[in-house]
């Protein structure tokens, strides 16, 4: 079939060129390997195309009858070609994005001007905490935080998340500011957990630049970060948050943060795609727009 496919594809370009030595010349070939072509196509038909004569070329009744519908085809295959290159080179059509609920409200500004640069460019955010059947969703571009599970899809770091230690201002009248790394440890814990461990471990780093690592045992768990930051909200203990995610909590005063001359690492943030190589305009955008907004 896909000799017959070719074959037609010559034939609607000899009668497009004129001759047989101009369809050679458009199809990169010899006029001897086009006529081959010709010849083999109307072998299979059981029908004569084409009268050739040194001069000229003319189609039979049947042949007439019969371009037209390889001329559709080229023409189809042609087109096809064309909007496969648009959407190589230019950002359009659905871009479907999947990404932890925390970090849906930064989406909208990070791709906001990729959105208006590109009006052929239709946004599907697909927001979930769990895991997520990214090749059932068609997921284009998964964004992802912290340590990855193995996978066959490729990650790309695209920036990070600072994190810091908060808590609310009626849990800390109720049970102390701490004071030191000693004193998280007498804390009521809110972790952030997907799995079963009945612990969390945090990395700090002193200002002198010595790590220390707290182990606690969580009071509450949530795999859902807005969750986390309400539960915090309450009154339930302390938590580590992302400081972007919480800026207008602490500037309206439900969430103090504290030992900020303290650092705890960073949390890295992946782009995930299916493959690394020949990715679609619209996935490249998107990366490059998120890595920007990072950055900033």
């Amino acid at each position: 079939m896909l000799d017959q496919l070719r074959r037609m594809a010559v034939l609607a370009t000899v009668v497009d060129q004129g001759s047989l030595v101009a369809a050679a010349r458009q199809l990169q070939t010899t006029t001897s390997a086009v006529s081959q072509q010709l010849r083999a196509l109307e072998r299979d038909m059981g029908v004569t195309l084409l009268h050739r004569s040194t001069r000229r070329i003319s189609l039979t009744p049947a042949g007439e009858r019969f371009v037209e519908g390889c001329k559709a085809m080229l023409a189809a295959a042609q087109d096809a070609q064309v909007q496969l290159h648009r959407l190589r080179d230019a950002p359009e059509g659905e871009l479907r994005i999947s990404a932890p609920v925390g970090f849906a409200r930064q989406l909208g500004p990070a791709l906001a001007p990729l959105m208006h640069a590109h009006p052929g460019l239709h946004l599907h955010l697909e927001v979930d905490d769990g895991f997520t059947d990214l090749v059932a969703k068609r997921i284009d571009l998964a964004v992802r935080f912290g340590r990855l599970p193995d996978s066959a899809w490729v990650a790309q770091r695209i920036g990070a998340k600072s994190m810091a230690l908060y808590g609310a201002p009626a849990y800390l009248a109720r049970r102390g500011v701490p004071a030191t790394a000693t004193d998280l440890g007498r804390h009521d814990w809110l972790a952030l957990r997907p799995d079963t461990s009945p612990f969390q471990t945090l990395p700090l780093r002193s200002p002198q630049g010595e790590e220390q690592w707290l182990r606690v045992t969580p009071r509450a768990s949530s795999n859902n970060q807005l969750s986390l930051q309400q539960l915090c909200e309450a009154g339930l203990g302390l938590a580590m948050l992302g400081t972007d995610d919480v800026d207008e909590s602490v500037a309206q005063g439900r969430l103090l943060p504290l030992l900020s001359d303290w650092q705890l690492p960073s949390l890295p943030v992946h782009a995930l795609t299916p493959q690394r190589d020949a990715q679609p305009a619209k996935v490249r955008h998107a990366i490059d727009a998120l890595r920007q907004a990072f950055s900033q």
